[in-house]
């Protein structure tokens, strides 16, 4: 309960000494201030986008009386001032405001020009070549920085009151330049549209602001489109239209009918696309009708595989790899080398390996060319490790070029090949099945391998399992479990739970154990137990590096077992000390285990790559991080919201990946999430050794709840429809 002390609005000047807690996800915070003639620190609520310490800031607000915490400034908004003190100009400085300048130049330029500083900066900076050890070179890239930070002030005060942080508002200007601000109050709904991160909401509220009025119809469209992309970020490629119409209505606080209204321009703006009722973004509409239309282009065309004797070709492939193909092996060895296009799934220790290593020792022999893909750099190097062969990630494959945003491989330039494998195809989303589809000449040969009882894309579709649904492609389906033996019990329990059937847990076996359950009731007591796991008992047992060999996986991201407090825990046990870096309530820190959580074209690293901080220069205002022997570079700025701690993940970003040993978090307070393919995804990460810390009730409704999440996709029917006959 909060008492006002100060009804009345009153303001306070200070200087920003650093931030007790820090959001990420809005900007809120708790800063830490110096009053101007005041002793001791004022305690400060609200939202500072991007505000750096030692800012010197005015706000705007009133005084409250918390409970818990005691007397606080609540602001409700803001203005940046120039810092008056040798010690505010120096923590401005050397906060990392300005590429170039660190701590430790921060102090030497303030020493050299004092209460002048800003001022060299701004019409002289030639003259910091002044101050001992900085160069021209540096001096010239203080400058630039400079310039490009005065470009932004106009429109950083103009966001202030929104909550967009100071990467969202560089991100506005690189792309808008000095029209930004014109840009933003003409069509403020094309920020969500233009401006990753910036979404429909905030738009929404910049709208407000500059006076579009609810019932416009700039206003209605926005929300139509933004319901339909919220649709797809749960995996839909369509709404029905009565469903997307009241979802639209409910987002904007409109009636029906206004919702109704804007359909048909949306559809004359070629924005979104209405067929028998069913209303989707012309993105994935597109992108569905060319997934089924190369798809029964690709089966009806001859396959370029050559004639042969296919069961003295099955014979030799099993001498050169020293094996006897069982009955089933053999026959989908022969299934997909007489096809045009097959289907390859089964789940793990069901001889998907082995099938698809004989395949390639076949038709390489009779000179068949053959590219090996994946939709991940994990899941590419692992295709590539269990092959020998060289395999990319989709992207590379298709030669991605980040000046057009798009892949230099397609129609006009195929891929040059006989056959394509795409494994972990589970994974594919519609919009890249599609490109790659139109890479493919149609004489090509295609194979997806892939378990279709795993989780479904994170992207809108469900491709594999669609495919195998419209009956027009065939389908090699493995369910004999080769791998499992006396320490075996990691694919035995994956086939258990994706059949709804009791764990075996064999608590008196002889052999090496590679599943392990342990019951805990309580959130905290299966925090502790994965602490105790991390830190000692696994290290001490096995030999294994914490951090490189073990991931904890967890259904959720928030909670006392989601992965962001997992993160911090494990973080504070494994890597508590050393080299630093601070953003907001975030600390990165050299050893630590991270993820790259988008793609990024530039830097070649994509969604759900992990590596490891190597380097941290704030001179420079970059951190390095380690992916698998690259080094790859991060400024400061807004690139380092493209990284996350990893030693915990969610099970969804774990697709595609492999790892020595998994732990996995199971709670009823997962309930929302706690599916049969989740659980199946999250055991199959596991090659050396799984250990399934949870709730009894949780596993029970995990291993019961065989009802996944429908998806709005009409792909299979598409693909019948276009197939003879259909």
């Amino acid at each position: 309960m909060v008492n006002k002390i100060k009804p009345v609005n009153a303001s306070i000047t200070a200087t920003i000494e650093g931030y007790t807690f820090q959001s990420r996800d809005n900007n809120f915070c708790v800063v830490q201030l110096q009053e101007k003639g005041k002793p001791g620190l004022t305690t400060a609520t609200g939202y500072l986008p991007g505000v750096p310490v030692g800012s010197s800031v005015r706000l705007m607000g009133s005084w409250n009386n918390d409970k818990k915490y005691g007397q606080q400034f609540k602001f409700d908004q803001y203005h940046l001032l120039r810092p008056n003190t040798l010690n505010g100009l120096e923590k401005y400085l050397g906060s990392g405001l300005i590429k170039g300048i660190g701590p430790r130049y921060a102090f030497k330029i303030v020493k050299r020009f004092g209460i002048e500083t800003l001022d060299i900066i701004e019409t002289a900076p030639e003259r910091l070549t002044e101050v001992p050890g900085l160069g021209s070179k540096r001096a010239n890239r203080i400058k630039k920085a400079w310039a490009k930070q005065k470009d932004i002030q106009d429109i950083m005060i103009f966001l202030q009151g929104e909550g967009i942080s100071s990467t969202y508002a560089i991100k506005i200007y690189k792309r808008y330049g000095k029209d930004s601000i014109a840009r933003v109050k003409e069509n403020p709904y094309q920020l969500a549209e233009d401006i990753r991160g910036v979404g429909f909401k905030v738009a929404d509220r910049i709208a407000g602001t500059v006076g579009v009025q609810a019932e416009s119809p700039l206003r209605i469209q926005a929300g139509i489109l933004h319901a339909l992309s919220e649709a797809a970020k749960s995996g839909h490629c369509y709404l029905p239209e009565d469903e997307l119409v009241l979802c639209a209505a409910d987002i904007l606080g409109l009636p029906e009918e206004a919702i109704s209204a804007q359909l048909p321009p949306l559809i004359e703006l070629k924005k979104i696309f209405v067929e028998a009722d069913m209303v989707s973004l012309a993105l994935l509409h597109y992108a569905e009708m060319g997934i089924a239309s190369m798809m029964a282009e690709l089966i009806r065309r001859p396959s370029p595989l050559p004639d042969m004797d296919k069961e003295k070709a099955i014979s030799w492939a099993g001498k050169k790899m020293g094996i006897t193909f069982a009955a089933a092996q053999a026959e989908a060895i022969r299934t997909i080398i007489s096809g045009k296009v097959s289907i390859l799934t089964g789940g793990p220790g069901t001889g998907k390996t082995t099938i698809l290593r004989a395949i390639l020792l076949i038709l390489k022999k009779r000179g068949i060319r053959i590219a090996l893909a994946a939709p991940t750099g994990r899941a590419a190097k692992k295709m590539a490790e269990v092959t020998g062969k060289e395999a990319k990630t989709i992207h590379r494959l298709l030669e991605y070029d980040p000046s057009v945003q798009g892949f230099k491989k397609g129609v006009a330039d195929p891929l040059d090949i006989d056959l394509l494998v795409v494994d972990e195809s589970s994974m594919l989303d519609v919009v890249l099945c599609n490109s790659l589809l139109k890479a493919l000449p149609v004489d090509t040969s295609l194979l997806l391998v892939g378990d279709v009882d795993q989780l479904p894309s994170v992207g809108p579709g469900n491709v594999l399992r669609d495919l195998i649904d419209s009956g027009a492609i065939p389908v090699v389906t493995l369910r004999h479990i080769f791998r499992q033996g006396e320490g075996s019990l990691i694919s035995l329990n994956a086939s258990n739970i994706n059949e709804g059937l009791s764990l075996d847990l064999r608590p008196e076996y002889r052999g090496e154990k590679d599943f392990y359950c342990i019951f805990k009731e309580e959130q905290e007591d299966i925090l502790g137990e994965i602490l105790s796991l991390c830190k000692e008992r696994l290290p001490g047992r096995f030999g294994w590096d914490p951090v490189r060999d073990i991931q904890v996986l967890t259904p959720m991201k928030r909670g006392i077992i989601g992965a962001a407090n997992l993160n911090t825990m494990l973080q504070k046990h494994l890597n508590p000390q050393g080299p630093s870096l601070r953003r907001g309530a975030r600390v990165l820190r050299i050893g630590d285990k991270v993820m790259q959580i988008r793609n990024n074209y530039d830097k070649e690293v994509f969604n759900g790559d992990m590596g490891r901080v190597k380097r941290i220069d704030d001179e420079e205002q970059v951190m390095i991080v380690d992916f698998d022997g690259r080094d790859v570079e991060y400024g400061y700025g807004g690139e380092l919201d493209e990284i996350i701690l990893s030693y915990a993940t969610s099970i969804h970003k774990a697709q595609g990946s492999e790892y020595p040993c998994v732990i996995i978090a199971l709670h009823t307070s997962h309930y929302m999430l706690l599916q049969r393919n989740l659980l199946y995804t999250a055991v199959t990460r596991g090659k050396k050794l799984v250990i399934l810390i949870s709730s009894k009730k949780a596993l029970a409704i995990a291993i019961n709840n065989n009802r996944p999440v429908n998806r709005y996709t009409r792909l299979s029917q598409e693909v019948r429809e276009l197939m003879p006959g259909g």
